[in-house]
């Protein structure tokens, strides 16, 4: 519905057009809110949009859709079936990992043939395997129906299920689990190589993160038609159908507040827009060290910021190629491909932040399922390297490192796709310096703060902070984490902390009254 301008709905300012903005936009807008997003690029999605050059369309962000219980949640707290708006397809296998030597690992949904994958590897780790899988559904009862889309900005939250956190080993890595149930070096990667999809090094994040292997057993991987940008745009239309706005191009500088209590922003053109109460979907770290610059800030201080372990950053590789649809038929969806070291390569990622010569890469090939994605015939390609994030004491030059960088990698997909660079017609590339520039990303991490124990979440920051009135956080950097699932449950949460807005009469446009 398009409003009136004398919509007499208390109003409600998002900053940032990310997968938790919007998801908070359509939130609020359910709740009687009038809305208004802004977003600095042209289009939603923020990590999850795309750029499309010579008929290639590169999802940028996330390309793996887990969870479709929380869209649907998230769609029927709006009035309306997810399932209409976005095709999402299963996919199977999920995905396969390929290591050096020539092994390979098939994901799949079925627990059966997955007990064949890894009898194939090592027969002996088949009873630990299920053990590993048990393990993985005692932590998503804990960990994700009892506490994702749950607020945590209360300590009393986290401490009640510190019991049950103690039994479960919480303490122990997800790499140390896997340890503990197999001895199969390469299933001890497969079955702990998860956190690294949301920014987190599997040698110190928590072991509730097998709750990860139980969702992908019980609720599958999918794929939306149009790429996770399709999402977006729907998310989009939704906020526009409430009677919102989606204004782009729009860089907020600073968040207002006046007495305690968030009363609108400024952006960066000097425009200020008043407001009833303001979410920030912007990073965290970017909300409390910018955004809300000059206020006093007892938690999330510029020296515990410093002082915070944050996600490893991103290289990644958009390029589409010319005629190669029926070209490497081996290479699916969604292929892993591991380098020679699994342990040593975190390391250097994460703790001593360097640039290792190997490298284990994520190559996206979304064209085996999506013709949208490419060119009749062609193929549309990502593939993605962790790298440390720009917070080191030597960080990486990308300016003068990019170009041999990208050489290194070209090599490594060489091997599984043979003369795939002179099929190259178009190609982009992020660096660490992209995500720090494009999506105001502290110091260039790709997921915000890292997932470790003592970084979640009543020890992350708040979804409602309490230093200010009026003011809500969303995304990855907040309760109850990176990952789609997670920023778009951080909206579902910051709505059960958001009252109703007050019932008024929305007066229609005549031409939308007489329908």
């Amino acid at each position: 519905m398009s409003m009136t301008i004398n919509d007499p709905r208390p109003t409600a300012l998002v900053i940032g057009a990310g997968l938790g903005g919007l998801a908070a936009a359509m939130r609020l807008g359910a709740k009687g809110y009038r809305v208004t997003v802004l977003d600095r690029l042209d289009r939603p999605g923020g990590r999850g949009s795309s750029i499309t050059q010579k008929g290639h369309r590169f999802d940028l962000g996330p390309t793996i859709v887990t969870v479709p219980q929380v869209y649907e949640k998230l769609w029927d707290a709006c009035g309306r079936n997810f399932h209409d708006d976005v095709d999402l397809r299963p996919l199977d296998p999920f995905y396969e990992i390929r290591w050096p030597d020539g092994t390979v690992f098939t994901a799949r949904q079925d627990t059966e043939a997955m007990e064949k994958e890894v009898a194939r590897l090592s027969p002996k780790d088949v009873k630990g395997y299920r053990k590993f899988l048990k393990d993985a559904h005692r932590r998503y009862v804990v960990g994700f129906e009892g506490m994702v889309a749950e607020p945590m900005h209360r300590l009393w939250d986290t401490v009640k299920v510190m019991p049950e956190f103690a039994v479960l080993r919480a303490d122990q890595s997800i790499l140390k689990l896997a340890q503990k149930r197999v001895k199969d070096p390469y299933l001890r990667m497969a079955l702990s190589f998860h956190p690294l999809f949301i920014g987190g090094d599997p040698m110190h994040v928590t072991s509730m993160y097998a709750l990860v292997s139980h969702l992908e057993k019980e609720f599958g991987v999918h794929y939306a038609m149009g790429g996770v940008q399709a999402i977006a745009d729907a998310m989009a239309n939704v906020i526009t159908d409430q009677g919102g706005r989606v204004r782009y191009l729009e860089t907020v500088d600073q968040i207002l507040v006046t007495d305690g209590k968030a009363r609108g922003v400024r952006l960066e053109g000097g425009e200020v827009l008043h407001s009833d109460l303001v979410v920030s979907n912007a990073d965290a770290g970017h909300t409390y060290k910018h955004l809300l610059r000059g206020q006093t800030e007892k938690r999330w201080t510029d020296a515990k910021l410093k002082k915070a372990r944050w996600s490893m950053g991103l290289f990644v590789w958009y390029f589409g190629t010319k005629g190669t649809r029926d070209m490497w038929s081996d290479v699916g969806h969604h292929t892993i491909l591991s380098g020679p070291r699994y342990e040593g390569l975190l390391r250097d990622i994460f703790i001593n932040g360097r640039l290792a010569e190997d490298m284990s890469l994520y190559l996206h090939r979304p064209s085996v399922t999506d013709p949208t994605a490419a060119p009749a015939g062609d193929d549309t390609f990502y593939v993605l390297s962790p790298v440390p994030h720009l917070g080191h004491e030597n960080p990486v030059d990308w300016e003068s490192e990019k170009a041999a960088y990208t050489d290194k990698v070209a090599a490594v997909l060489e091997q599984t796709m043979p003369g795939f660079r002179d099929k190259i017609t178009t190609e982009v590339t992020f660096t660490p310096d992209t995500f720090r520039d494009r999506y105001l990303s502290p110091l260039g991490a790709g997921f915000s703060i890292e997932p470790r124990i003592l970084q979640s979440a009543w020890f992350r920051p708040h979804n409602m902070p309490t230093e200010i009135q009026n003011l809500y956080l969303t995304g990855a950097g907040t309760h109850p984490g990176a990952g789609v699932p997670g920023v778009i449950s951080s909206a579902e949460v910051m709505a059960k902390l958001i009252p109703d807005a007050p019932e008024v009469s929305v007066q229609l446009p005549f031409a939308q009254a007489a329908e």
